[in-house]
């Protein structure tokens, strides 16, 4: 008896911590470890610019500032709907898999009417989002496709310089 007690407290334990863990805990980690990131980066740009300036005072400030901070590389065209492409590719396949649980949830008769039409309900929403992500992989293809030709033409010639 003393078994199924302390069973059943763990399982108690487990069912209501990993929901806390999961969506209040790890995002608030994540965006702490993101903030810190970025701070201890902007301490690092400050210590080399102070250092700077102390050796040499007539430095161009502008100058090494556009030096020490980093300049995000603007994706290309292409990139950018290869990245809707597999963003819509993922979001589709959950989506899909969502629906065949709940084909698979239905035909087993394991789980109650009202979830089943709440579950199909997101799982409907989810294949929407990444089919109409999908749409705009396949329409900004079409119409950008001069755009990415031309933008690999210069990134060749730039290469071959």
């Amino acid at each position: 008896m003393e078994m199924e007690q302390v069973r059943l407290i763990f399982t108690s334990l487990f069912n209501n911590l990993v929901p806390i863990a999961i969506f209040g805990a790890m995002p608030v980690l994540i965006i702490w470890l993101i903030v810190r990131h970025k701070k201890e980066e902007t301490e690092n740009r400050t210590k080399i610019v102070l250092a700077a300036i102390e050796k040499n005072p007539d430095i161009d400030l502008e100058e090494l500032l556009r030096k020490v901070t980093p300049n995000p590389r603007k994706k290309l065209l292409k990139q950018q709907l290869l990245t809707k492409l597999l963003i819509g590719s993922i979001i589709s396949l959950v989506g899909f898999a969502g629906l065949c649980a709940i084909l698979w949830l239905g035909y087993a008769g394991s789980a109650p009417t009202e979830m089943l039409f709440i579950m199909g309900e997101i799982s409907g929403i989810v294949m929407a989002v990444g089919v109409a992500s999908l749409v705009n992989y396949f329409v900004g293809k079409k119409m950008l496709a001069k755009e990415i030709e031309a933008e690999e033409k210069s990134l060749t010639s730039k290469a071959e310089k």
